[in-house]
């Protein structure tokens, strides 16, 4: 089991205080959010979100014969992260749940039918607090009522983002977007 207590300096080394309390918040609002899920597993998956961040490079180097990542995952950076924290999850950190692990690995993307878990640790990593950004309380409020219709909210906020921004969208949110619109329009 993962123990905040003997990982905690670890993962401020790691990430950093001020990352390392975003994932604090990410926790706290998740654990909000939770109706019926394992504490644990949404305490695990919080906190360890973004455990790969800042160090990307080090730990796909470290971690090479794990990361077979393709072109689209290792140019992306904002990303990159996501997809390497499931393993450093694993590897660092000695988690082998799949269920965290994947909330891990696609807290920043969404994927076509996502687990509970999943869809919390994507909407805390969103809305945690001290998240600022236009729509950010709609979707906070929305996210207690309807999980799914939260994502696909943070979905089209964050391709209509990425799109104003001329950065490219990630495949997986697409089509996460694409599948919880079609639930949503049955």
């Amino acid at each position: 089991m993962f123990n905040l207590d003997e990982y905690k300096d670890k993962l401020i080394d790691n990430i950093g205080i001020k990352r390392f309390n975003h994932c604090l918040r990410v926790r706290d609002f998740a654990l909000k959010l939770n109706k019926r899920l394992d504490n644990y597993k949404i305490e695990t998956a919080a906190i360890l979100h973004d455990c790969a961040k800042y160090n990307e490079k080090y730990y796909l180097d470290k971690y090479k014969n794990y990361c077979n990542f393709d072109k689209e995952i290792l140019e992306n950076k904002a990303v990159i992260h996501a997809f390497l924290g499931k393993i450093i999850a694993e590897k660092e950190y000695n988690i082998n749940d799949e269920e965290i692990l994947n909330a891990i690995k696609y807290h920043t993307t969404g994927r076509v039918n996502m687990t509970e878990l999943e869809k919390i640790i994507f909407l805390a990593d969103a809305c945690e607090e001290k998240r600022n950004y236009q729509g950010v309380e709609e979707i906070r409020n929305l996210a207690f009522k309807d999980l799914d219709k939260a994502v696909l909210k943070t979905l089209d906020g964050n391709i209509k983002s990425l799109i104003d921004r001329g950065l490219i969208i990630f495949p997986l949110t697409i089509l996460a977007r694409n599948y919880l619109l079609k639930e949503k329009n049955g």
